[in-house]
């Protein structure tokens, strides 16, 4: 049985894999590497985008609160959604106009250099994160259902992840996007929800033997879906693995529209994992780890063969967020912190790149090692990135009088607060976040009205 299961996971990492090598190919330049030339059409940018931002944290995550709170376990996914439509409706026609591959460049073209630095750490910490957290739900999953221990699981997926991302950089990563797009339609909302709910009884069955309220919408509480909107609404509108996606289009229409789509779909695949979960909470024993949720679900309701298409689905969703954030990070670590500390003008070159996806790879795959819970890794990393990062940039976008001074004591302080709070309160507190951005929305708005005026740089408000 484990047989059949392991040998579709194994052709589908072997069919990415050769994806990897064909892409070398086009890889003629560095914006080729890091933007795919500015060229993806409707179909693989909608493909590209969805896999990015429904990765392991929204699969994996997504079924584990299902299965703690029902229903409403949906509104992580949800916020995903409503974030994406939002970015892709009002900020994708001006971020478009500024020719740019990174989130902190647009710092460095409003503010200074210093600035662009210092989102540049920030940012990069915050992809590093939702790569390690997508590599430890390839690993929850692989171990379950495969059988194979953890560790060896991250090992083996993280090597097939850099090895494609290394040799076909952002091509690699869309080619196989839209396979992975795919695969995870199927296996998850065509495959494994209804089966998940026959097998609970239906709704029928599932609403006699649920616990009361696991089928409402408001069942996790108000307190927690306004934490998911603070942190996962704004995080994905300023991520600079959704943004390098979006450099990725070939014009406006196709980002805009495909941008929608994307955000319609994210409504769908939330509402697909909380009821998943909820079914999982109906015919499974109590976990002691909820995130195997999704992995003992899965085990318990499908025959051989469909187990390991919906492996390769839960895989496909993993994989596109990791090898994003990890080429994200490799991207954001050379253009916006090592070349402006050596005073380089320009870009990086693909053989630079390379060689530090390389390196964050190895990186990625020794911490998810040692990490073990997909929705603490997570929120670190969304506490950072919103925290620190989301005003300075809005600010950059639509507020003239904002200055270098400003962004660059909000970056600095907000990520100080946000770390403190986080050893204080626990990862499990909302309070990081909340602090953290009243702290940097204070902080800018006084500085920059305040502060000692300076000379400010219009290229991104022309743009």
């Amino acid at each position: 049985m484990v047989t059949i299961d392991f040998c579709v996971m194994a052709v589908y990492m072997l069919g990415i894999l050769l994806t990897g090598f064909w892409a070398k190919r086009k890889i003629t330049s560095q914006e080729e590497f890091l933007v795919a030339g500015r060229s993806v059409g409707l179909l693989l940018y909608a493909g590209t985008l969805a896999a990015i931002v429904l990765g392991g944290a929204s699969t994996v995550g997504g079924v584990k609160l299902g299965y703690q709170y029902g229903l409403s376990g949906m509104w992580l996914v949800f916020m995903y959604g409503l974030g994406i439509l939002v970015l892709s409706v009002f900020f994708v026609p001006k971020i478009l106009n500024m020719n740019l591959v990174t989130v902190p460049e647009l710092l460095g073209r409003r503010f200074s250099k210093r600035v662009r630095i210092a989102g540049g750490l920030v940012m990069a910490a915050y992809d590093f994160m939702v790569a390690v957290t997508a590599t430890i739900a390839v690993g929850a999953v692989m171990e379950v259902i495969v059988g194979i221990p953890r560790t060896q699981a991250i090992l083996l997926s993280s090597v097939v992840m850099v090895a494609y991302s290394v040799m076909g950089g952002m091509w690699s990563l869309t080619i196989t996007d839209i396979v992975q797009f795919v695969i995870k339609t199927i296996g998850i909302l065509f495959v494994l929800l209804p089966a998940s709910i026959l097998h609970a009884g239906g709704f029928a069955g599932m609403a006699a033997r649920l616990p009361t309220g696991f089928l409402d919408f408001g069942h996790i509480g108000k307190a927690k879906i306004f934490s998911f909107f603070i942190l996962y609404f704004f995080g994905i509108i300023i991520g600079q693995d959704v943004w390098q996606r979006v450099f990725t289009a070939k014009n406006l229409k196709v980002a805009r529209t495909g941008g929608i789509l994307v955000g319609v779909y994210c409504f769908v695949y939330a509402a697909a994992g909380g009821l998943i979960g909820a079914a999982a909470h109906v015919f499974l024993p109590p976990l002691a780890d909820p995130d195997s949720a999704f992995a003992y679900a899965v085990n318990a309701v499908l025959p051989v063969g469909l187990r390991g298409l919906v492996l390769a689905a839960a895989l496909a969703a993993m994989m596109s967020t990791a090898s994003a954030c990890l080429l994200a990070t490799s991207t954001v670590l050379l253009e916006d912190v090592m070349l402006p500390l050596r005073a380089q003008s320009g870009r990086g070159s693909v053989f630079q790149s390379r060689v530090l996806t390389m390196l964050c790879g190895v990186l990625m795959t020794i911490v998810a090692t040692q990490t073990k819970d997909v929705i603490a890794a997570i929120t670190i990393a969304y506490d950072f990135l919103v925290g620190s990062l989301f005003v300075p940039v809005i600010g950059a976008m639509l507020w003239r009088r904002g200055t270098e001074l400003a962004a660059m004591v909000s970056i600095a302080v907000s990520a100080v607060v946000v770390v403190g709070l986080l050893v204080v309160e626990g990862i499990d507190s909302d309070w990081p976040i909340y602090i953290g951005s009243a702290t940097s929305l204070i902080v800018f708005v006084l500085l920059s009205v305040f502060g000692p005026r300076e000379s400010i740089h219009h290229a991104v408000m022309e743009a």
